[in-house]
């Protein structure tokens, strides 16, 4: 069961909520050049579903991360990686990992997956998929981008999935517009608001 997330008015999350064949990571592909052409630096935090490896078996952080350290940190002068094993976790801890990146100062943290998690999101939603839209069992979307005309809940915007200059613009105003969004669209018997 995921948990509150500690929100702050100087770290912007916005999740992108949807069903597998969406489209989000080639939207993110398309989005993240545009977005920092607006100026902001954007950090992503990204769920996968299954065990991934992003080290070389027979490298030498693979060989003393399977000996044990843990983490196991790798840097050069064009990137750095850090890697842990968790064992015994059923998923990852969302609230640890925006914790990891908070540090980077970035002006956006965008999430991808998580849709469980308690964050502000926008939906993308494509017909075609064949999932439900699920907006109305989630108070914390607060927009829906999709290539459909769709009735939405109240308090919910409307986007073009399709226009990415819009989306680019609307995603580049959620900075300025996170202090107030840090709050379900209303109020849920299992979570507290503040006034």
């Amino acid at each position: 069961m995921p948990q509150c997330l500690a929100f702050d008015d100087q770290l912007p999350l916005l999740g992108i909520a949807a069903w597998s064949g969406t489209g989000k990571t080639t939207l993110l592909e398309q989005l993240l050049p545009r977005l920092g052409a607006r100026g902001l630096r954007v950090a992503v935090i990204k769920h996968a579903h299954h065990a991934f490896d992003v080290d070389q078996p027979g490298k030498d952080s693979h060989r003393l991360r399977e000996a044990g350290a843990s983490p196991m940190l790798v840097a050069s002068r064009a990137r750095v990686a850090l890697m842990m094993e968790t064992p015994g976790r059923e998923e990852a801890d969302l609230a640890e990992l925006i914790d990891m990146v908070r540090p980077q100062h970035p002006d956006l943290v965008l999430v991808e997956g998580f849709k469980a998690w308690p964050l502000p999101k926008l939906e993308l939603y494509r017909p075609e998929v064949g999932k439900s839209l699920r907006v109305a069992e989630d108070p914390w979307v607060h927009a829906v981008a999709s290539d459909a005309d769709l009735t939405l809940p109240e308090g919910v915007e409307a986007l073009d999935l399709n226009d990415l200059e819009a989306l680019s613009d609307w995603i580049a105003a959620w900075p300025v517009l996170w202090p107030s969004r840090q709050r379900p669209r209303e109020r849920t018997c299992d979570q507290e608001t503040t006034p």
